[in-house]
């Protein structure tokens, strides 16, 4: 396994490690991790260098997967940077996935990487209703640590004292699986959070968290959150800052604490832990925490959760919060009002990294910008980065393979200010010319590393969690359900979709406009209609059904049936608003506030689905 500093890719494409315990060391017996000042350092060497360290990443790739079966039968062995531009392709998961699936299956990771393939990680990204599976190898952990490393370093620059006291962050575990011949498939984070990296971490007094580590791990999610809440409520006047992965799932925590805190506050003022949690990890691990009763304590929480308005709370239960950090960037965007209304708008959000299921990516080196203001600063030794020019802007480029001409792409360091570009990346995994779907923007350079500001995922229309739905999905969905409508005589004229998040957990709402064809059909029941909600959650895909069923993060899909003639008046404010008549097309997805009223203002009817749609693990 290689280091991460730049001058440690060696000629030969390998640099040898050595473990002792949970740490990791060179063969000259350096320590493999940075931290503090040494990670800002490292950061501006990279940032410095970036285009020899990709020239060296991109060596190293090559030389040691070169003989794979995927790489080997474009290249021949050869580990020449422009034979891998002229004719390695572009590709999407379908170019790929046959090799994956085989792997899963029991053939040799060499298939595409020249190191063992150790786990699969789940995507969070999929359709299809099927998991993505990315492979892993074993020093992925490594780069997604080594970024780690840098948060805190960055955040101590605009705010002293974070190691003076505690971070309750939200985190949680998910359920894994396995593939047929036995690696694990989990998600990323769950990946993290049970590795040495994370269970066997040295103490940190920038890195002390609230929650015990029996409590993230807890597979059980509501009593993985009551734990993970009741310990930042005890140690609430030592926080010093709030988070979570996402927005969504931080926003969860809020309401979930609406309904448990008064069950909270009775185990703070007995020192008694709950009956409902039955974890015996969790168990142990709360009762040392709890250990004596605190009706003090109790109060307190009691006099700020009691009052008539959340407006502010955390400010009031966590009084030395300094931030929040949350994605709030892309579809998370929606959440930015919510949790303004909880802080009262006193506490900034902070979105640290950007990372994906196939690869980590760079870190915002100015974390209390504005949240529209976010900019990510790549980091040339987590991969190979190549850029698809957007020349029309965010929306433009082929969505297939063979619509990408290998020429178009871009070198890291070869972006335009200013311009749109898909990213594209070669990892050391097996992962070659992969494109990863989102969309960026060029605001700047730090060093001669660009900076991105994220502007969408392609194609995705509706998002809540990290569930990501995309108008194909939706369409197929939708015409799955209407088939449920033609025994009534009554057929779907047309459709759209909104992605609710004015309450917790947000909602997909289609608004559907329904005509009859004889004259003998009367208004649909009610149970026609939830039957067609239950119909599309289980066409949607298998990432959104497990947020509904097991994550809960989404809630039930609503159908609202809006008056005849209301879609022609979506098109006639369209028109209005200076689109042509000639180009218009519905939207699929409405995010026009004046477009939504229009169509609240013709509801004659809403439906709700009734139960979760299948999920299994």
């Amino acid at each position: 396994m290689h280091r991460l500093h730049p001058s440690a890719i060696a000629s030969e494409g390998e640099t040898l490690r050595v473990e002792r315990g949970c740490e990791c060391f060179d063969m000259d017996g350096m320590k493999l991790e940075y931290k503090g000042e040494d990670a800002l350092k490292e950061l501006e060497n990279l940032t410095e260098k970036a285009d020899e360290v990709q020239q060296r990443i991109l060596k190293e790739i090559l030389t040691r997967n070169g003989a794979t079966e995927y790489l080997n039968k474009y290249l021949g062995g050869s580990t020449d940077r422009s034979a891998f531009k002229c004719r390695v392709p572009v590709i999407t998961y379908a170019g790929v996935r046959p090799y994956i699936q085989r792997i899963a299956n029991g053939e040799d990771s060499s298939l595409i990487s020249g190191h063992p393939i150790t786990e699969m990680i789940i995507s969070s990204g999929t359709s299809g209703g099927n998991p993505k599976l990315m492979p892993s190898i074993a020093e992925d952990l490594d780069r997604r640590t080594f970024l780690y490393n840098l948060i805190m370093p960055i955040m101590n620059q605009y705010i002293q004292g974070l190691d003076k006291g505690k971070a309750m962050y939200l985190y949680f575990a998910k359920t894994e699986m396995a593939t047929p011949c036995g690696l694990p498939a989990r998600p990323v984070l769950t990946s993290y959070y049970k590795s040495k990296h994370f269970k066997c971490r040295p103490q940190d007094p920038f890195n002390d968290y609230t929650s015990p580590d029996q409590a993230i791990l807890c597979m059980d999610s509501g009593q993985s959150m009551y734990c993970q809440l009741l310990s930042g409520l005890i140690h609430r006047r030592d926080v010093l800052r709030l988070g979570a992965v996402f927005a969504s799932a931080f926003l969860r925590a809020i309401t979930f604490l609406e309904r448990n805190w008064t069950r909270m506050c009775h185990d703070i003022r007995t020192g008694q832990l709950d009956q409902d949690i039955t974890d015996p990890n969790c168990r142990d691990a709360m009762c040392n925490i709890l250990r004596s009763p605190d009706p003090q304590l109790a109060d307190e929480i009691k006099a700020v959760c009691g009052r008539s308005s959340w407006m502010g709370i955390l400010g009031q239960l966590w009084p030395g919060a300094k931030y929040i950090e949350v994605v709030v960037t892309g579809s998370m965007a929606q959440y930015i009002p919510a949790l303004e209304f909880y802080s009262a708008g006193k506490l900034p959000l902070v979105c640290a990294m950007y990372a994906s299921s196939e690869s980590y990516f760079g870190v915002n080196l100015k974390p209390l910008c504005s949240p529209s203001e976010v900019a990510y600063t790549l980091l040339p030794n987590m991969a190979y980065f190549e850029f698809i020019p957007l020349d029309s802007g965010p929306q433009s480029g082929g969505d297939d393979e063979g619509e990408v001409v290998k020429d178009m792409l871009v070198d890291l360091v070869d972006v335009k200010l200013g311009c749109y570009y898909e990213l594209v990346v070669t990892t050391f995994a097996g992962l070659y010319r992969f494109r990863i779907g989102d969309v960026l923007q060029v605001i700047g350079f730090h060093n001669r590393a660009p900076q991105f500001r994220f502007i969408c995922r392609r194609n995705v229309i509706l998002s809540i969690d990290i569930d990501k739905t995309n108008e194909e999905d939706l369409h197929k969905s939708v015409t799955t359900a209407k088939k449920l409508l033609e025994p009534y005589d009554a057929l779907l004229v047309e459709y759209t979709s909104y992605a609710d998040t004015s309450s917790v957990p947000g909602h997909y709402v289609l608004y559907w406009e329904i005509a009859y064809t004889s004259c003998m059909a009367g208004p649909l029941e009610a149970h026609l209609l939830q039957e067609c909600c239950v119909a599309i959650e289980e066409s949607l895909d298998y990432v959104y059904r497990r947020c509904r069923t097991y994550d809960k993060s989404v809630g039930p899909l609503e159908i609202r049936v809006v008056e005849p003639g209301t879609f022609e008046a979506l098109m006639d404010l369209c028109i209005s608003q200076g689109g042509s008549i000639n180009q218009y097309k519905t939207p699929r997805c409405i995010k026009s506030g004046s477009a939504l009223e229009l169509l609240n203002s013709n509801v004659i009817a809403g439906f709700f689905s009734p139960r979760y749609p299948t999920w299994n693990p």
